[in-house]
């Protein structure tokens, strides 16, 4: 079929491209992605199918949005002609016939192949057309896109939650490291590093971290959930997320109190521990990831004696104490190791102590 796109010429420092906006059905008929083979062919990473398959769910998305244009290499000679408006410097008629694969595809892929998978998923796309690169050209300008590329501090999206009108596990959880940051009784009183940025030394995890760890409590995929709330869908039970109950139910009241309950024994357990995190890891990414991996345990059992009182995570916390002291197992940072292993070895010693 015989198409003809408006796009507008815009000169930069790089050149002269174009810009119009295509539909994604045709955008799909159209476009192909050259991937980088043995041989050193081609100029775009592999696919990755979860990135794609991601893409897809948030299409479901009442307010899906995709604002960054979808950049394309086009021979002049595969297209039916590119001509200049009269009276209208700058736009052009690009020609084409959409039967047949004429763009490359230099950034957008998984946005392409996510929307592509979504199935009945239908929108308009911004694109940036390319003619008669080289080669050397198409690797210069992916390279350049993504190495200049800055990746946005997950502090900052989770903070940015708040602003949202839908409920959410990321919105609850945001709003929970707010008020434990902020309230004096809390045991994470002024030390939650908010937006990720710089503060004092007490303040030694970031915002992100508290929200996604604790996310991982209520939902193995918060942006589904959101989606499904925002479209009006009851959200189905899942008791491997020992709080999700609490988010259906729209109680984020008891999920606030179980977390100032349950960190606020660890804290009067181990005083020394929790304050001093220049010696300790307990407190830190580390220590609060060992944290969150057993608190299903605890809370199954505060379950089974009905009980999620303070004084009941303290009584077990006390209990856990003993059984390190008596392995000789000590929380210092320079005895167990960071990142998920050292979580994942420190979640094991706790539960051994229940």
């Amino acid at each position: 079929m015989r198409c003809t796109l408006p796009i507008l010429e815009i000169t930069q420092p790089v050149g002269t491209f174009y810009v119009g906006k295509m539909n994604s059905r045709r955008l799909i008929k159209i476009a192909k992605t050259v991937r980088r083979d043995e041989d050193g062919e081609g100029i775009q990473r592999a696919l990755s199918e979860e990135r794609s398959k991601a893409i897809a769910k948030y299409c479901q998305d009442p307010d899906a949005a995709f604002p960054t244009p979808i950049i394309l290499a086009v021979k002049e000679e595969d297209v039916i002609s590119v001509k200049g408006m009269e009276n209208i410097p700058g736009l052009y008629e690009l020609v084409f016939d959409d039967k047949k694969h004429f763009a490359e595809i230099l950034d957008g892929q998984h946005r392409v192949e996510g929307i592509k998978l979504a199935g009945g998923f239908e929108t308009d796309l911004m694109i940036v057309v390319m003619f008669d690169l080289t080669e050397e050209e198409k690797a210069y300008i992916f390279s350049t896109i993504n190495s200049n590329q800055t990746k946005v501090d997950k502090s900052l999206i989770y903070d940015l939650f708040e602003l949202s009108a839908e409920r959410s596990p990321y919105k609850t959880c945001h709003e929970i490291a707010r008020i434990m940051n902020s309230d004096r009784q809390s045991p994470f009183y002024g030390r939650l590093k908010m937006l990720g940025k710089k503060g004092q030394s007490n303040m030694v995890l970031s915002q992100g971290t508290f929200v996604s760890y604790l996310c991982r409590l209520i939902s193995n995929r918060p942006q589904e959930d959101m989606i499904r709330i925002k479209r009006g869908e009851e959200l189905e039970e899942n008791s491997r997320y020992v709080l999700r109950q609490y988010f259906i139910k729209e109680r984020d009241d008891v999920i606030l109190k179980i977390m100032m309950n349950y960190f606020g024994a660890v804290a009067a357990v181990f005083p020394e521990e929790w304050e001093q995190s220049d010696r300790y890891i307990l407190a830190k990414t580390t220590g609060y990831g060992a944290l969150i991996k057993v608190f299903p345990a605890l809370f199954a059992e505060g379950v089974k004696e009905r009980k999620l009182s303070r004084a009941f995570f303290e009584e077990k916390w006390h209990g856990i104490r003993r059984f390190l002291k008596e392995n000789g197992i000590q929380l210092r940072s320079s005895e167990i190791p960071s990142g998920e292993q050292g979580q994942s070895y420190l979640a094991e010693w706790f539960r051994k102590g229940l």
